[in-house]
């Protein structure tokens, strides 16, 4: 028969475990957004450079 301190022990142990798995899947939802949203910013910024890249409206050096 387990005494009450054991009980309150491993009550304590089991809390502070879920914490920890809580705070783990946190991190990698946080890392998966960031990801995310790094691979979007990515592909505007290369959609900004081919569009600048195809446009031929810039003025060259002699001004014509």
């Amino acid at each position: 028969m387990t005494s009450h301190v054991e009980q309150q022990i491993a009550a304590r142990i089991a809390a502070a475990r879920r914490k920890a798995e809580e705070q783990q899947q946190r991190r990698a939802e946080l890392a998966a957004a960031r990801q995310a949203g790094l691979a979007r910013r990515h592909a505007a910024k290369l959609r900004r450079s081919a569009a600048t890249a195809l446009d031929n409206t810039t003025l060259s050096a002699s001004g014509a």
